[in-house]
């Protein structure tokens, strides 16, 4: 027996099955279709099929996926007050949002249901644009309707986004003492080093291949220099370097850690992250699951005794695989250019999101001005 690391109580629940309706179908099987007016053909419908292939690889599969269950909760919503979601009616997306942030009609303090923070209703938009351009439809979350309705939310009900808390050096020490020394500790521990150490999401830390071998599902591949690692990414705006140098001991060195899974699992081409037999013996040619890393995270701040004060159930909900960027962001002692480019942000001031610990007032423009 193998691991299954795509099932755990800690993982959202499964989309909608098919058998629901139309409304949880493959978009791209009816907008990606050959022209009525064509005859098929063998060789014309392989090219519908790679055509549809590509469509699905227009985001990642968390987005699709987190796309596909706001379009169903729409469908749902509509359905429940006699509406039809198609064609797109910016009056009814209005109402659809409104009823997002104060259920029912009333304020979020007299509803019996919790209404949906800000991001939370602005990537519900997002999520019926696509699903609206999948099916051939245009929504424009400029109109009035939404747009009005949707500042008017943000008047009333925006706050600072909660941030996950940053997982630090001596932090991520600890959590490394908690993993065994067998295979799959090995594993583990390379996945914790490299996700900090380049500053990677959980999804980029999954993705990769060992060498440049185009796998499928790949997102990037590694290559393992005297000096430390490269690592290529397909990020959202194109491809990216991210170099991880090697550590100043082999107990926290990311390119250790990553060399010693690499020899004893005995990986030389394909996913570089694998699940392993229940045994723990050997590696499977199984490419883990993003939420692998999450469930990781989690296991290892509760082993590690991180955050004492605070109970079991508020200490996973402070962690997340975002913790491991936000740790390299508030650790490095660097010029901020350089985290910058390790995370692959546009913009500084994205960067500085992501340090919970800075030196806020080093530049003292009041003193400077002459105050």
């Amino acid at each position: 027996m193998t691991e299954t690391p795509e099932k755990s109580p800690l993982e959202p629940p499964e989309l909608p099955d098919r058998q629901e309706g139309d409304d949880s179908a493959d978009p791209e099987r009816d907008t990606i279709a050959l022209p009525s007016h064509i005859a098929g053909s063998a060789t014309l419908d392989r090219l519908i099929e790679a055509a549809r292939d590509y469509a699905r690889q227009a985001a990642s599969e968390n987005t699709l996926k987190a796309y596909a269950k706001d379009w169903a909760h729409f469908a749902r919503w509509c359905r429940m007050r006699g509406a039809d979601p198609l064609p797109p009616s910016s009056q009814l997306i209005g109402l659809y949002i409104a009823d997002l942030a104060a259920p029912g009609g009333t304020t979020p303090s007299q509803s019996a249901f919790r209404p949906l923070a800000v991001s939370s209703i602005e990537r519900r938009i997002s999520g019926l644009t696509w699903g609206y351009a999948q099916r051939g439809e245009r929504l424009d979350r400029k109109d009035r309707h939404i747009a009005t309705v949707l500042a008017g939310i943000r008047r009333r009900h925006a706050r600072p986004p909660v941030q996950k808390e940053a997982i630090l050096p001596e932090d991520l020490r600890d959590m490394l003492a908690t993993l065994p020394h067998d295979l799959r500790g090995l594993r583990d521990r390379a996945i914790l080093l490299i996700g900090f150490a380049g500053g990677l999401r959980r999804s980029e830390i999954v993705s990769l291949d060992h060498g440049k071998d185009d796998t499928p599902d790949s997102g990037g591949w590694v290559e393992i220099l005297e000096d430390g690692v490269l690592l290529t990414l397909r990020g959202k705006t194109g491809w990216r370097e991210v170099e991880i140098a090697r550590g100043s001991s082999d107990q926290t060195c990311p390119v250790h850690a990553l060399n010693q899974w690499l020899h004893y699992a005995r990986i030389d081409f394909g996913p570089l992250f694998v699940a392993v037999s229940r045994n723990g013996r050997k590696a499977t040619g199984e490419r883990l699951s993003d939420k692998h890393v999450a469930r990781l995270i989690k296991q290892t701040v509760e082993e590690a005794g991180l955050r004492p004060e605070l109970s079991k159930a508020e200490r996973l909900a402070l962690y997340s695989g975002h913790s491991l960027r936000a740790g390299l962001a508030s650790s490095a002692e660097v010029d901020e250019r350089y985290v910058q480019k390790q995370l692959g942000h546009a913009s500084a001031e994205m960067t500085r999101r992501y340090q919970r610990r800075r030196d806020r007032f080093r530049v003292n423009l009041t003193k400077a001005a002459g105050l």
